[in-house]
């Protein structure tokens, strides 16, 4: 050992900056290698390293569309990130009403979010935990964890922040309607998906007990479905062919008592559908012998009648059940309630963000997917200021040539421009200057120019609360925080009307890639983008590529694929597992 001493302190007087390797032979050709394993470059390394700023903290809290969509594209070696969800795992939430009906397994639409952030270059950190209350004062999220109260440790932590992105969905809808929370069944998640899977084949079961009446066992094989959206249509015509197709063969004598109803607030069912599309399923759920009550809302539900109001006459009407799925829409859950209270939403119904997807009044927070809308902004809000912007050299009135250097910022800022102006068939905005002759003018003072663009706004929807808006929330955002340095210094985004420069990035922009609803029978419909509209067995097994493209990874890919395969050839499992 005194040998080896001697050497590190010679070695150590010789300041280079590479390792240093001595090669010595002992006893016949042995090889001996010694590095000097404390250079200069290293301590330099050490002390540098030591001195790099610390990363901003981002806490995600969701493991759905949106949160998954952010993380799967977040450059996670610039940031420190920490994900809270009460679920471990991503579901493809579009095949939940085939996992009622056992058409694809629960373990086939659903990967573990620890499988997804270890794919991710840098570290992330996830706990099963949910959060209970956001401070946005001290940049604190408080969480309880998921798991087994049981066991040991304290169950409640909390997290600091720099960012907070809040993508933790929303929950059912019942609209204050007595029974519907005791006695209604809801399609959110997986374990909604598996109850009702049971649900089925125990009224089934019950039904074929001896010695119940008929009007028993008509009762209890009497499905109804709250809701005419793509979530109540789909699993519809999921629960028809699992039981025409599977069920009659298992329990044949009462294969003719068997009812499906499907009750409707609106004049037809998937109203936000193409009209050719709604007309489309209602006739086959009419040949099918799925009974559709459209203008009727459902008053309260009780363990055995479903009571509801008939809209056109004001009828009371009273409909025997087995099994009541509600599928009405989504509201906020109460921890996004509470945090709208903190920032001055509470008199609002959901939570509101500006397009970049920041949440409005509260610094450093976003929120994606169900859980929040977008506020766009209206284009006469700002109509003044644009005109003084386009007004270069203060004449009151605006030419062709001023109004064009600040079309484009327009129609970037204003996406309603562009839907107006694709809804009148014009090819440029400056189509809205000419006169009522359709002349082209040679400027327009700012009434002329108010007036020009007064129905512009007229064009602004609210988003749909789908997969799709959350999947492409989560990788704008994403791409924003990558960008987050350069934007500082060199702004991408449209200039500021109001005040001076430029935005950072530019806003929020929803590309709608159509929308499909499985309609059972081997068919579906899609609305694709041009005003495309397919229905039909073609249509189908292009859902069935779409949505086995669109899996988070290769091994659910394969399992869905799979379980479509098995059911062709052995047909669905009519087990409660």
């Amino acid at each position: 050992m005194s040998f080896f001493s001697y050497f590190n302190r010679v070695l150590h007087g010789y300041p280079s900056g590479s390792k240093l390797l001595v090669l010595c032979s002992i006893s016949g050709g042995g090889l001996i290698a010694y590095a000097d394993a404390h250079s200069d470059a290293e301590r330099f390394t050490v002390e540098h390293n030591q001195k790099e700023p610390q990363k901003k903290r981002v806490v995600v809290l969701g493991t759905g569309w949106a949160a998954t969509s952010f993380l799967k594209d977040l450059d996670a070696k610039s940031y420190d990130v920490k994900v809270v969800s009460p679920r471990n795992y991503f579901a493809f939430t579009p095949l939940l009403p085939s996992v009622t009906c056992g058409t694809v397994e629960a373990r086939s639409i659903v990967e573990p979010v620890r499988n997804i952030i270890k794919k991710r270059s840098g570290q992330i950190q996830f706990w099963e935990a949910e959060c209970l209350k956001i401070d946005t004062a001290d940049k604190k999220v408080f969480c309880r964890s998921s798991v087994d109260e049981n066991l040991a440790g304290n169950d409640k932590f909390s997290l600091d922040y720099d960012y907070l992105v809040i993508a933790v969905g929303a929950q059912i809808n019942t609209f204050n309607t007595p029974g519907v929370l005791e006695h209604c069944y809801f399609l959110k998640e997986v374990e909604d998906a598996l109850r009702i899977r049971r649900a089925v084949i125990d009224c089934f079961e019950k039904s074929v007990l001896p010695e119940l009446t008929e009007e028993e066992r008509k009762t209890n094989l009497h499905f109804v479905i709250v809701g005419g959206g793509p979530t109540g249509i789909e699993f519809a015509a999921e629960l028809h062919d699992f039981i025409h197709e599977d069920l009659v063969k298992v329990y044949p004598l009462v294969k003719d008592l068997v009812k499906i109803t499907v009750i409707q607030s609106g004049d037809h069912i998937l109203n936000m559908f193409d009209e050719r599309i709604s007309s489309f399923a209602e006739q086959k759920f009419q040949r099918d012998g799925i009974e559709v009550l459209t203008g009727c809302r459902v008053v309260n539900v009780s363990d055995k009648l479903i009571n509801m109001k008939i809209k056109s006459t004001g009828e009371d009407v009273s409909i025997p059940h087995g099994m009541v799925l509600w599928s009405t829409g989504v509201g906020t859950r109460p921890v996004v309630k509470n945090f709208m209270e903190q920032i001055g939403q509470g008199n609002r119904r959901i939570l509101t963000t500006d397009e970049w997807l920041h949440v409005k009044g509260c610094e450093d927070v976003y929120a994606l997917g169900d859980c929040a809308t977008v506020d766009q902004r209206k284009i006469m809000e700002d109509i003044s200021t644009i005109f003084k912007a386009a007004d270069k050299n203060d004449s009151g009135t605006l030419t062709i040539e001023e109004f064009q250097d600040v079309v484009e910022d327009i129609i970037i800022r204003y996406p309603q421009v562009e839907l107006y102006l694709k809804s009148k068939h014009f090819s440029q905005l400056t189509d809205l200057l000419k006169d009522s002759e359709g002349n082209d003018t040679e400027a327009v003072d700012i009434d002329g120019f108010k007036l020009a663009l007064s129905h512009v706004d007229s064009q602004m929807k609210s988003l749909p609360a789908t997969a799709q808006v959350a999947s492409q929330q989560g990788a704008y955002l994403s791409r924003c925080f990558n960008l987050k340095s350069k934007g500082k210094h060199d702004p991408e985004g449209p200039r500021r009307f109001r005040g001076s420069g430029r935005h950072e990035f530019r806003p929020f922009r929803y590309r709608h890639l159509g929308q499909f609803a499985p309609l059972g029978g081997e068919q579906a419909a899609a609305e694709l983008p041009g005003d495309w509209v397919s229905m039909g067995h073609s249509t189908q097994w292009l859902w069935y590529s779409v949505y086995a493209s669109k899996q988070v990874s290769w091994r659910t890919r394969v399992l869905v694929v799979s379980d479509w395969t098995r059911r062709f050839i052995f047909g669905r499992d009519s087990s409660r597992i």
